[in-house]
C-alpha cells in the first residue's frame, strides 16, 4: 500500500484502479483530490469531470470541482460548477453542500471574480 505522504505513489495507486471494477464517482473524486493536493489542477479538474460524468448529482463532487477551478485560475468555472452543484445538492436535500458552496460564490464575488 502507498505511503499517505507520498502523493505521487496515492496518485499512481488510484490510478491503477482507474477503468476497473471499482471505478466509478468515489475513485475519481478521491484521485482529483490527491491530484488537487498535489498542485495538479487542471488533472483534478479532468477526473472531478470523470466523477459527474459516473453521478452528476455527486454535490461533493461538484463541490471539489469549483474548489480545483478556482485553484486553476478559472473563476467563471468555478463559479459555474458551485452554481451546478447548489442546485444539485438541493434537488438531493444536501443542504450543508449547498450552504458551502453558496459560501464559497460570495467570497468569490467579494473578491471580484
Amino acid at each position: 500500500m502507498p505511503s499517505r505522504t507520498d502523493p505521487e505513489a496515492r496518485i499512481a495507486a488510484l490510478r491503477a484502479q482507474c477503468g476497473g471494477p471499482r471505478d466509478g464517482a468515489l475513485l475519481r473524486v478521491m484521485l482529483g483530490q490527491v491530484l488537487a493536493a498535489a498542485g495538479r489542477h487542471a488533472a483534478a479538474c479532468a477526473e472531478l469531470e470523470r466523477a459527474l460524468a459516473f453521478d452528476a448529482g455527486y454535490s461533493a463532487a461538484w463541490k471539489l470541482l469549483g474548489c480545483a477551478r478556482l485553484d486553476a485560475g478559472d473563476a467563471a468555472g468555478a463559479a459555474a460548477a458551485w452554481q451546478r452543484g447548489i442546485t444539485t445538492a438541493e434537488a438531493r436535500g444536501d443542504v450543508q453542500a449547498a450552504k458551502e458552496m453558496r459560501v464559497f460564490l460570495r467570497r468569490l464575488e467579494a473578491a471580484g471574480n
